[in-house]
């Protein structure tokens, strides 16, 4: 079945359809909300509550761009929606003032796996995570970010920053041990 046969029957409530897509997408999309909050509970839900979302919106998808890419933005807001609701973006802005970056050598860096820096991203605090995620990874803007979450342009740059300077900090002690 081509995906825009699939897209038309899930359309159309088609529970054999609704199977194949969650089956075909349900491990990438899995990844996109872990990514945000780094438990694999939460995760699930929110990958169950995304493709409720998907499967309710479908007929919005107009064909612009990919499918992939319109079910990512609907995982990436459910996920979004879950760590608003939970506020832990207030939380991530009583940190500290922003730090300098210090120096993290790169080397060291392109010597780790890519699971020990992936671990380490997940240990960074929900607001820093979810920004760096939605501009490093996603690809979004900091105006973007700043609307989606609700925050200023300034913060959205500041808590990637800082992100960056916690990561990098978190990279280097991972390199010592």
């Amino acid at each position: 079945m081509t995906e825009k046969e699939l897209i038309r029957r899930c359309c159309q409530r088609d529970p054999v359809a609704q199977r194949e897509l969650y089956e075909t997408h349900a491990p990438k999309m899995f990844g996109v909300c872990y990514r945000y909050v780094c438990d694999r509970e939460i995760a699930k839900d929110l990958l169950h509550d995304g493709f409720i979302t998907v499967f309710a919106k479908i007929g919005t998808f107009r064909g612009e761009g990919s499918f992939e890419g319109w079910m990512r933005r609907v995982f990436v807001t459910t996920a979004l929606g879950y760590l608003r609701k939970n506020d832990v973006f207030r939380e991530s802005d009583r940190e500290d003032v922003l730090l300098q970056f210090g120096s993290c050598d790169a080397s060291a860096v392109e010597r780790m796996e890519a699971e020990e820096i992936v671990a380490c991203i997940a240990r960074l605090p929900h607001g820093y995570r979810t920004v760096l995620n939605l501009f490093a990874v996603e690809g979004y803007s900091h105006g973007e970010i700043a609307e989606m979450l609700g925050i200023s342009e300034g913060t959205s740059r500041s808590q990637y920053l800082r992100a960056k300077n916690h990561l990098y900090r978190m990279l280097e002690r991972q390199e010592m041990l």
